[in-house]
């Protein structure tokens, strides 16, 4: 007499045939790709504002800030800009924050709109055919 535990080991050794599915994609919910593209611009502002941070601190170690300055100060003879306070941190972080928050607008608009263009090219299309298997 065979046990549950045989029986197991065998029923996992056969493999299980391979099912293929293919469904067609005829419809992106609004909202859904709203909130997914916000998301996703809200981690690029992010990214954006620590790359400007780190590249500010990595110029600023160096001395190129201050170099540019000297030699922008030779140029025009000493009475123009001060580049040391135009490039300080915080002109920097607040031209990373507002470029952040142009990108976090900008990738939510086009998150929508590509929405909105999909679902109005599936009525002429059918929509986008995908495939998929148990594999």
């Amino acid at each position: 007499m065979s046990t549950v535990a045989e029986k197991l080991q065998r029923k996992s050794q056969r493999q299980a045939p391979t099912k293929q599915v293919r469904l067609k994609l005829v419809y992106i919910d609004f909202w859904s790709a709203v909130k997914l593209s916000f998301l996703i611009a809200v981690c690029g502002a992010i990214l954006t504002i620590v790359a400007f941070f780190f590249a500010w601190v990595v110029l600023n170690t160096i001395g190129v800030i201050a170099e540019v300055d000297s030699i922008f100060a030779e140029i025009t003879g000493g009475d123009a800009l001060d580049l040391n306070a135009a490039l300080g941190l915080g002109p920097v972080m607040f031209f990373a924050v507002v470029a952040g928050l142009l990108n976090l607008l900008g990738g939510t608009a086009i998150g929508a709109i590509a929405a909105l263009l999909y679902n109005l090219s599936v009525r002429l299309t059918g929509g986008l055919l995908v495939g998929f298997t148990n594999n």
